[in-house]
């Protein structure tokens, strides 16, 4: 057994009390930062941490990056890396819903508590995304993703995960609707899309459920927000 150093006696380390948010960047430039810190801004308010740093470095001018902007009670902290995720999956992704659950209280909040969207990403047993649910059984949130659904005809946020800043530049001036989603109402899904700042808006071609495997309608939506994109398209 190892003693604890001292600079991890700390609760961000000990107890996850951090915010955080994944910025996705190109050539430098940050994308929706604005909305990335209000949402980062109203998360240190939640946990009591002092407001996050508004304004960001110069960043290296990477085609495709991925920022991590991270506060503690200790400051802001940035990391930079360049965004690889391979070759666009053209056919869609699957997507395995997990019995893994959000926490009641910090499921709307980007925090360091973030052991239940690693197990679910476990959970996933190979698909590109596991989505968790509440104690309710409602579909809510993906491990690094958004969900957005096809449901009834309408496009649907499922209510009670991270409010995501892909998924709504993505739905802006679009009709839809956010409401509660029971895990059954998923055997009603005709697409569905994952949304996240690592991957931009991705199609769902299998649907993976307790009760059976579904095949989605798959669709590229056409995009020009880079935000948006699968990285290293062009």
């Amino acid at each position: 057994m190892k003693l604890l150093p001292v600079h991890l006696n700390r609760p961000s380390w000990l107890h996850g009390a951090t915010a955080f948010t994944t910025v996705r960047t190109r050539y430098a430039e940050p994308l929706h930062w604005a909305a990335h810190l209000g949402r980062l801004q109203s998360t240190c308010a939640f946990l009591g941490l002092s407001a996050p740093d508004p304004e960001l470095p110069v960043l290296d001018p990477l085609p495709w990056g991925l920022a991590r902007v991270t506060v503690t009670e200790a400051g802001t902290f940035l990391s930079h890396r360049l965004l690889q995720v391979g070759p666009r999956p053209e056919a869609g992704v699957q997507v395995r819903l997990t019995g893994v659950q959000v926490h009641p209280q910090l499921a709307l909040h980007k925090t360091g508590n973030y052991l239940p969207y690693r197990l679910a990403m476990q959970a996933a047993d190979g698909a590109f995304e596991g989505w968790l649910q509440d104690s309710s059984g409602r579909v809510v949130d993906g491990s690094r993703t958004s969900p957005l659904l096809r449901l009834n005809g309408q496009l649907v946020v499922p209510a009670g995960g991270l409010p995501s800043v892909t998924r709504a530049a993505y739905l802006s001036g679009q009709e839809f609707i956010e409401r509660s989603v029971q895990a059954e109402e998923l055997s009603q899904v005709t697409a569905a899309w994952v949304c996240g700042s690592g991957t931009g808006v991705v199609p769902v071609s299998e649907l993976h459920t307790p009760a059976g495997t579904q095949v989605l309608s798959v669709h590229w939506p056409e995009l020009s927000d880079p935000a948006l994109l699968w990285p290293g398209t062009d």
